[in-house]
């Protein structure tokens, strides 16, 4: 069975949004939300992204994912049997539901490391680079993310998941996240116990340390949750938007790579080699000689100091 990925439709739809969050906010109390140079930026980069996720996660999905589908779900006597024992699911309307939770889980933990690990980190803050949260951020995607993010997705197709279902749940996820980049909906009552919700993934873009590295669901709150990484937003507290070791360029390939750079140059400040790999695969932050600190080590220095 053919299915069409969602984000075919969403595109125009994001760029429909972004023009009329624009307008509004040119026109009502907030003039500031967006800055020209800062949404040329971002929408160069979705644009690349647009351009590039078909050529690469397209045909990265249809070849691994169907390669994986093939390898673990080979067809006996005609019927596709996962080598665990069970026939390959099909398109049962609660296999759809399973299929999306699942995806919700996994994107937890790509999302959760591309915090988590500096080299990917170097691909993931392009999207938080921006002092802004808006509409306009949403689409600020970093390009090489796009070359390691279905590695995280091939146990799905595993276990017996269709490739395209896997596909579609992905699009799904991505229009949920899109239309989160938004300040103009507040708290939404009940939805908020069960759903990443907007005001929760504004704490995920803050550089408040109080708020680093939290709410990395995807439209579910449960896994931050569990694995203790959900915070509310509170609003006494100013959010400040944006990384504390910003690019402070408007140039796209600058904004792609400057944690590549910084990375390289972070290597050379010690000929150990377990200070090389931690400067690239550590948390971000790390150093060998404490001279900058990780998230974790900043959350502490602030628990430390209310005390």
């Amino acid at each position: 069975m053919d299915f069409t990925n969602p984000l075919v439709y969403g595109v125009p739809c994001f760029l429909a949004l972004i023009l009329l969050e624009l307008t509004y906010s040119k026109s009502h109390d907030k003039k500031n939300l967006y800055e020209w140079k800062d949404l040329g930026a971002s929408l160069f980069m979705g644009v690349g992204s647009a351009v590039i996720a078909p050529l690469i996660k397209t045909i990265s999905a249809i070849v691994i994912f169907n390669f994986i589908f093939e390898l673990f779900n080979p067809e006996i006597n005609g019927i596709r049997t996962n080598v665990l024992g069970w026939e390959s699911f099909g398109y049962a309307w609660y296999v759809w539901i399973a299929c999306q939770i699942l995806d919700d889980f996994t994107y937890y933990w790509f999302h959760r490391q591309n915090h988590m690990v500096r080299a990917l980190w170097a691909a993931h803050i392009v999207h938080h680079s921006s002092d802004n949260f808006n509409l306009g951020t949403a689409v600020r995607n970093g390009w090489f993310t796009i070359l390691y993010k279905p590695l995280f997705y091939m146990w799905l197709p595993a276990l017996g998941f269709r490739p395209e279902m896997v596909v579609v749940c992905l699009g799904i996820e991505a229009l949920w996240q899109f239309q989160l980049h938004s300040v103009y909906i507040p708290k939404m009552g009940f939805l908020e116990k069960i759903f990443n919700t907007h005001t929760m993934h504004q704490v995920h873009h803050a550089k408040n340390v109080e708020y680093m590295d939290k709410n990395h669901g995807g439209f579910l709150n449960i896994f931050d949750k569990i694995f203790g990484t959900w915070k509310e937003l509170d609003d006494s507290i100013e959010v400040k938007y944006g990384v504390t070791h910003a690019p402070d360029s408007y140039n796209p390939w600058v904004i792609l790579t400057h944690e590549y750079k910084d990375i390289w140059n972070d290597t050379k400040k010690s000929k150990n080699w377990y200070h090389k790999f931690m400067y690239t695969f550590g948390p971000p932050g790390w150093s060998h000689d404490n001279s900058t600190q990780t998230v974790k080590q900043m959350q502490l220095e602030l628990k430390q100091n209310k005390v």
